[in-house]
């Protein structure tokens, strides 16, 4: 089986990564596309509340939970944090898998600005290769969307994952 064709969208914080990465999931579940993502967050994450049984179990110990219902399952993993490379090797196949964070990644993303003020990314990461801001950045050489340009952005993503 080939490599999933991944994309990021990267940020500083509140310039829009999830929003823009939420459209992005809905333009190419319309075109037919299968998705997945992978959301990273640099602080400790939990899906789980105190109190509920998976939650009791991962207390006393267990080194995994499945927690499962009708129509989805999680697996909760006490472990350290893993790798791209490891959380891609879990998922079922897509035809694209939309990471969203993981600043420091050598995977093509496009990075989304929310202000003229907030320091760009692009100039120290050559992996980013478009911006979507809702205006233009002067200096830049890199392909420029506004962020509720979807489709645009979307053909964009397409073009360069093949």
């Amino acid at each position: 089986m080939s490599p999933p064709r991944i994309f990021g969208v990267t940020g500083w914080k509140n310039a829009g990564k999830t929003t823009l990465t939420e459209r992005l999931v809905a333009e190419f579940v319309r075109r037919g596309w299968r998705v997945s993502t992978i959301k990273h967050a640099h602080h400790d994450i939990d899906i789980d509340r105190q109190g509920t049984d998976s939650y009791r179990h991962r207390a006393a110990g267990a080194s995994e939970v499945a927690l499962v219902g009708g129509l989805r399952y999680a697996i909760m993993r006490e472990t350290a944090e893993p790798s791209i490379a490891e959380v891609l090797g879990r998922l079922a196949p897509a035809d694209l898998v939309l990471i969203e964070g993981y600043k420091s990644e050598p995977h093509l993303k496009i990075e989304v600005r929310a202000s003229p003020d907030a320091e760009p990314l692009a100039p120290g990461d050559p992996a980013i290769v478009a911006v979507a801001a809702d205006f233009q950045s002067i200096g830049g050489d890199l392909p420029w969307f506004r962020r509720n340009d979807i489709a645009a952005i979307a053909d964009f993503i397409a073009a360069r994952i093949g």
